[in-house]
């Protein structure tokens, strides 16, 4: 992901971008920002989205505090915006932002929630808001994230030798995991009944004895001279029965536990004894491992790159603000 758009969703993870459809406005003022002001109707705006969601999902011994330590953050961020607009102006900056920009970063937004555009259309308004208003707050945040571009990106570099470190210091976030890839015949037991019905019980019991057969009788073909990829091909019911059994290479512990232990355990080209588990019955040949190990530092090169340059962009980020705020009228009224 390119550097600055990283550093938007920073932003965007530490701030909520709710701004009410509808706010009524109100002219006092509780902020001076040189030539500019911070209105009450323009913290409520910001504000009042956060107060519902902490009301209605906390219910801690320090909510007090919590809220005030919301009404800061904001307040300190809408003073932000205005000195980042106010030095855009300044340095006379071209910071045109095109809809698709706008329309990428909720794009973004919409997979990280796992949902789809309707459904983030639902939650917004729920929440006090609209896509509209979401759009102009993400806007803002890409005029200004241009200004930060230009004035810190240039001054964040990341060496080789700081990758490196971190590599070395962070090894545990870099292991391997196991793994073993398998060939497996599955044979699937029918779906359990609700009923109590001891001829019910009876007839599942004896439909389970019949499928364990028919399992062990695969496996006998198997040992004595049968392609287990044939036989997988024919019977089996599971993944991959199309490619001979083949289901690729599965990662210690993400498997069926009782699958799990025998396939771990199962020397290389050998079949396995019928496994049973709640689903059905299981046979398995192992035909290639991966030890768990170290990945070499060039496969995750880029993702420690990155790691680090969003960690410096946000300490840039603090130490730019704080310099333009230092040069600048600041007041708060707000008590």
């Amino acid at each position: 992901m390119e550097l600055g758009k990283r550093f938007i969703l920073i932003i965007f993870s530490v701030m909520l971008l709710c701004v009410p459809v509808s706010a009524a406005v109100v002219d006092k003022i509780i902020a001076v920002v040189n030539d500019d002001v911070v209105t009450l109707g323009e913290f409520n705006a910001a504000f009042d989205p956060v107060l519902k969601n902490i009301e209605a999902n906390y219910n801690g011994p320090d909510k007090g505090a919590l809220i005030n330590q919301y009404k800061e953050a904001i307040l300190k961020r809408l003073v932000e915006n205005l000195l980042i607009e106010q030095e855009a102006k300044k340095l006379g900056k071209n910071v045109a932002i095109k809809d698709e920009e706008v329309m990428e970063v909720v794009r973004d937004m919409i997979v990280k929630k796992k949902s789809n555009m309707e459904e983030f259309k639902n939650n917004l308004v729920r929440e006090g808001t609209s896509l509209e208003s979401l759009k102009k707050e993400i806007k803002s945040q890409l005029l200004r994230m241009k200004l930060l571009r230009w004035e810190i990106k240039s001054k964040v570099m990341v060496s080789d030798e700081e990758i490196g470190a971190y590599y070395d210091k962070n090894r545990q976030d870099y292991e391997g995991k196991e793994a073993v890839r398998l060939k497996l015949i599955f044979l699937a037991l029918p779906a359990k009944t609700d009923s109590k019905i001891k001829a019910n019980i009876k007839a599942e019991a004896k439909a389970k004895e019949k499928i364990k057969a028919e399992a062990e009788e695969l496996r006998r073909r198997a040992l004595t001279g049968e392609q287990f990829e044939m036989l997988a091909a024919k019977h089996s019911q599971g993944p991959g029965a199309a490619q001979g059994g083949d289901i690729g290479f599965v990662e210690k512990g993400t498997i069926i536990a009782a699958v799990d232990t025998v396939a771990f355990n199962l020397p290389l080209g050998q079949v396995s004894e019928v496994i049973e588990s709640e689903l059905g019955f299981h046979i398995i040949k192992a035909v290639d491992k991966k030890g768990a190990g170290l990945k070499p530092i060039a496969a995750v090169r880029e993702e420690i790159k990155a790691k680090i340059e969003d960690e410096k962009l946000e300490r840039k980020y603090e130490e730019w603000i704080a310099s333009i705020r230092a040069k600048s009228f600041v007041e708060i009224k707000m008590q």
